[in-house]
């Protein structure tokens, strides 16, 4: 599969990056270029059924882990460092565990590798009640999606992946039918063989409960040279909630000999 992606900083480590669900790398944008010009080149990448890339299942970690193998032989990149959000933290953790000794840091930003239950029933409700070739503007979608999710940001965010298409009207930069079918998937356990060694940074929020800190042990048994950094003041999208905080934790994680 060739997966969509964009490169940004032109010199540097390669540190690759991996949104969440109903994410895509736009999501990443903003904070990218502070990164880049801390001495990496970063590679945004749109997982499958997200952003850009084909829409085509499985969805799953194990797949999620080989498109990341797939994308990393074609842009020819040895051992770089890894970085994924939510869903893209899952799937840099499956792929450390799959694919050892073909990356150098990793960093999972407000996830862990315990299974999580499916919170996102309303969403895809309201998703699917939006008459996608019938709306004529974005304000048509957020009025239906607002009846399923009450928070204005959280619409906005779900709203970034409406598109208008050539051919007039819209459409989803997602493939919503099998993120439907597959979210359970999204929640499950990642499965490791034995620990994973490599230096390893998870980053959560302050606000956010997706990593507590009776995780901590449990993630330490897995991932044992790994470290652990709260961010104040931030919730589950700490990139974008405290971008110069979040920039700061990791590129000193990275730098770090």
């Amino acid at each position: 599969m060739i997966l969509n992606f964009k490169k940004i900083g032109d010199s540097g480590q390669p540190l690759v990056v991996l949104h969440g669900v109903f994410g895509f790398l736009d999501n990443w944008l903003t904070i990218s270029k502070s990164i880049a010009d801390q001495g990496y080149i970063l590679y945004l990448v749109d997982q499958r059924n997200h952003g850009r890339s084909p829409h085509q299942e499985p969805m799953d970690y194990p797949t999620f882990s080989a498109d990341l193998r797939e994308f990393l032989e074609q842009q020819n990149l040895k051992n770089p460092h890894l970085l994924g959000h939510s869903m893209g933290g899952k799937t840099v953790m499956q792929y450390a565990a799959d694919y050892p000794g073909t990356f150098n840091k990793l960093v999972v930003v407000d996830i862990g590798p315990k299974a999580y239950p499916i919170n996102h029933t309303n969403i895809l409700k309201g998703l699917n009640a939006i008459p996608i070739d019938e709306i004529s503007s974005r304000n048509e979608a957020d009025e239906v999606l607002a009846q399923y999710e009450p928070i204005p940001p959280v619409r906005q965010f779900l709203l970034k992946n409406l598109y208008r298409k050539d051919e007039g009207g819209f459409g989803w930069r997602f493939n919503l039918p099998v993120l439907t079918s597959s979210m359970p998937k999204v929640g499950v356990a990642t499965q490791y063989h034995a620990p994973i060694n490599n230096p390893t940074l998870f980053i959560r929020g302050e606000k956010s409960d997706y990593i507590q800190d009776d995780d901590w042990e449990d993630i330490r048994k897995i991932f044992p040279n790994a470290e652990l950094e709260t961010i104040a003041n931030a919730g589950h999208w700490i990139h974008a909630e405290q971008p110069q905080a979040f920039t700061k934790c990791l590129v000193a994680f990275l730098k770090k000999v």
